[in-house]
Protein backbone atom coordinates (compact mmCIF):
# COMPACT_ATOMS: atom_id res chain seq x y z
CA UNK A 1 0.00 0.00 0.00
CA UNK A 2 2.50 2.08 0.91
CA UNK A 3 4.45 1.69 -2.71
CA UNK A 4 1.20 2.36 -4.33
CA UNK A 5 1.02 5.99 -2.38
CA UNK A 6 4.78 6.57 -3.13
CA UNK A 7 3.95 5.85 -6.88
CA UNK A 8 0.74 7.96 -7.39
CA UNK A 9 2.55 10.55 -5.73
CA UNK A 10 5.65 10.73 -8.13
CA UNK A 11 2.97 10.27 -10.98
CA UNK A 12 0.60 13.19 -9.88
CA UNK A 13 4.22 15.56 -9.43
CA UNK A 14 5.49 14.82 -12.53
CA UNK A 15 2.21 16.03 -14.35
CA UNK A 16 2.25 20.20 -14.11
CA UNK A 17 -0.13 22.07 -16.06
CA UNK A 18 0.94 24.13 -18.92
CA UNK A 19 0.97 28.25 -18.69
CA UNK A 20 -1.69 29.65 -20.98
CA UNK A 21 0.37 32.59 -22.41
CA UNK A 22 3.31 30.82 -23.18
CA UNK A 23 1.44 28.02 -25.20
CA UNK A 24 0.26 30.97 -27.68
CA UNK A 25 2.13 31.39 -30.92
CA UNK A 26 3.75 34.31 -32.14
CA UNK A 27 3.08 36.16 -35.98
CA UNK A 28 5.55 34.44 -38.13
CA UNK A 29 4.97 34.99 -41.98
CA UNK A 30 6.79 32.45 -42.97
CA UNK A 31 4.08 29.76 -41.48
CA UNK A 32 1.93 31.02 -43.31
CA UNK A 33 4.25 30.90 -46.58
CA UNK A 34 4.66 27.47 -46.11
CA UNK A 35 0.97 26.50 -45.46
CA UNK A 36 0.70 23.36 -43.00
CA UNK A 37 -2.52 23.04 -42.96
CA UNK A 38 -3.16 19.49 -44.52
CA UNK A 39 -3.89 16.57 -42.78
CA UNK A 40 -0.76 14.63 -41.97
CA UNK A 41 1.00 18.00 -40.42
CA UNK A 42 2.17 17.54 -37.34
CA UNK A 43 3.85 21.26 -36.91
CA UNK A 44 2.52 22.36 -33.36
CA UNK A 45 2.58 25.91 -33.90
CA UNK A 46 0.24 25.71 -36.79
CA UNK A 47 -2.47 24.79 -33.39
CA UNK A 48 -1.32 26.61 -31.33
CA UNK A 49 -3.62 29.78 -30.42
CA UNK A 50 -2.46 32.72 -32.83
CA UNK A 51 -2.11 36.28 -31.19
CA UNK A 52 -2.70 38.88 -34.22
CA UNK A 53 -1.40 42.59 -33.03
CA UNK A 54 -1.20 43.78 -36.46
CA UNK A 55 -3.57 43.97 -39.75
CA UNK A 56 -3.69 40.51 -41.01
CA UNK A 57 -5.14 37.47 -43.17
CA UNK A 58 -5.65 34.36 -40.93
CA UNK A 59 -5.81 31.19 -43.15
CA UNK A 60 -7.85 28.53 -40.86
CA UNK A 61 -8.23 24.84 -41.81
CA UNK A 62 -9.23 23.28 -38.33
CA UNK A 63 -9.46 19.46 -37.25
CA UNK A 64 -13.48 19.41 -37.96
CA UNK A 65 -12.22 19.11 -41.77
CA UNK A 66 -10.81 16.00 -41.52
CA UNK A 67 -14.25 14.52 -41.58
CA UNK A 68 -15.06 15.57 -45.16
CA UNK A 69 -14.02 12.87 -47.26
CA UNK A 70 -10.30 12.56 -48.49
CA UNK A 71 -11.61 13.60 -52.25
CA UNK A 72 -13.71 17.05 -51.22
CA UNK A 73 -10.73 17.94 -48.63
CA UNK A 74 -8.02 17.37 -50.86
CA UNK A 75 -10.19 19.34 -53.53
CA UNK A 76 -10.44 21.89 -51.00
CA UNK A 77 -7.30 22.00 -49.22
CA UNK A 78 -5.82 22.75 -53.18
CA UNK A 79 -8.47 25.30 -54.00
CA UNK A 80 -7.67 27.29 -50.36
CA UNK A 81 -3.63 27.38 -51.16
CA UNK A 82 -4.31 28.14 -54.94
CA UNK A 83 -6.82 31.42 -54.51
CA UNK A 84 -4.65 32.31 -51.21
CA UNK A 85 -0.92 32.26 -53.21
CA UNK A 86 -3.32 34.54 -56.00
CA UNK A 87 -3.69 37.68 -54.06
CA UNK A 88 -0.46 37.13 -51.48
CA UNK A 89 1.63 39.59 -53.61
CA UNK A 90 -1.21 42.50 -52.60
CA UNK A 91 -1.50 41.02 -49.15
CA UNK A 92 2.02 42.07 -48.50
CA UNK A 93 2.30 45.62 -51.10
CA UNK A 94 0.19 46.71 -48.65
CA UNK A 95 1.91 45.61 -45.41
CA UNK A 96 -1.26 42.91 -44.48
CA UNK A 97 0.59 40.01 -42.79
CA UNK A 98 -0.68 36.65 -44.14
CA UNK A 99 -0.94 33.46 -41.36
CA UNK A 100 -2.07 30.52 -41.14
CA UNK A 101 -3.38 28.33 -38.05
CA UNK A 102 -5.18 25.15 -37.10
CA UNK A 103 -6.57 26.20 -33.78
CA UNK A 104 -10.02 26.86 -32.97
CA UNK A 105 -8.99 29.92 -31.31
CA UNK A 106 -7.40 33.12 -32.29
CA UNK A 107 -6.42 36.17 -30.11
CA UNK A 108 -6.54 39.72 -30.76
CA UNK A 109 -4.21 41.77 -29.21
CA UNK A 110 -5.87 44.85 -28.30
CA UNK A 111 -4.38 48.46 -27.30
CA UNK A 112 -4.65 48.46 -23.64
CA UNK A 113 -2.99 44.95 -23.35
CA UNK A 114 -5.95 43.04 -23.03
CA UNK A 115 -6.69 40.15 -25.85
CA UNK A 116 -10.13 39.21 -27.88
CA UNK A 117 -10.51 35.74 -28.42
CA UNK A 118 -12.24 34.42 -31.53
CA UNK A 119 -13.48 31.43 -31.46
CA UNK A 120 -13.47 29.44 -34.91
CA UNK A 121 -15.43 26.19 -34.52
CA UNK A 122 -19.30 26.12 -35.23
CA UNK A 123 -18.43 27.89 -38.49
CA UNK A 124 -20.11 26.65 -41.42
CA UNK A 125 -17.42 25.35 -43.17
CA UNK A 126 -14.20 24.20 -40.49
CA UNK A 127 -11.76 26.43 -43.27
CA UNK A 128 -11.56 29.82 -44.03
CA UNK A 129 -10.13 33.16 -43.55
CA UNK A 130 -10.32 35.74 -40.60
CA UNK A 131 -9.68 39.34 -41.79
CA UNK A 132 -8.13 40.79 -38.45
CA UNK A 133 -7.21 44.84 -38.40
CA UNK A 134 -6.88 45.57 -34.37
CA UNK A 135 -9.29 48.50 -33.38
CA UNK A 136 -12.14 46.92 -35.78
CA UNK A 137 -14.49 44.26 -35.84
CA UNK A 138 -13.24 41.08 -37.82
CA UNK A 139 -14.71 39.66 -40.77
CA UNK A 140 -14.56 35.48 -40.97
CA UNK A 141 -15.06 33.97 -44.55
CA UNK A 142 -15.60 30.61 -44.34
CA UNK A 143 -15.50 28.48 -46.87
CA UNK A 144 -13.28 28.59 -50.36
CA UNK A 145 -13.40 31.67 -52.07
CA UNK A 146 -12.02 32.49 -55.60
CA UNK A 147 -9.38 34.86 -56.38
CA UNK A 148 -11.70 37.47 -57.50
CA UNK A 149 -13.64 37.17 -54.95
CA UNK A 150 -11.54 37.18 -52.34
CA UNK A 151 -9.76 40.69 -53.21
CA UNK A 152 -13.23 42.38 -53.51
CA UNK A 153 -13.32 41.02 -49.72
CA UNK A 154 -10.10 42.00 -48.77
CA UNK A 155 -10.44 45.28 -50.50
CA UNK A 156 -13.64 46.25 -48.81
CA UNK A 157 -12.33 45.32 -45.38
CA UNK A 158 -9.17 47.10 -45.14
CA UNK A 159 -9.80 49.90 -47.65
CA UNK A 160 -7.44 48.74 -50.27
CA UNK A 161 -7.21 50.63 -53.88
CA UNK A 162 -8.61 48.76 -56.96
CA UNK A 163 -4.60 49.38 -58.55
CA UNK A 164 -2.58 46.41 -57.88
CA UNK A 165 0.35 49.16 -57.88
CA UNK A 166 1.43 50.42 -55.11
CA UNK A 167 2.37 54.09 -55.73
CA UNK A 168 3.95 56.09 -53.25
CA UNK A 169 2.49 59.65 -53.56
CA UNK A 170 4.60 62.46 -54.73
CA UNK A 171 5.01 65.69 -53.20
CA UNK A 172 4.79 69.38 -54.89
CA UNK A 173 6.02 72.38 -53.49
Amino acid sequence: MRYAIVMAAALLGACRARSVDNGLARDTTDLAGRFPLGRDSTDSLARTPRVVGDAAVVVFWLRAADTLPADDQAAALDDLRYFTDQVAPALTGNGIALLATRSDTLYIALADHRRRMILLSGLDYPFGYVLVDPGGPERILTGVYADDDLLDELRAYFDLSDDSATVVPRTTT
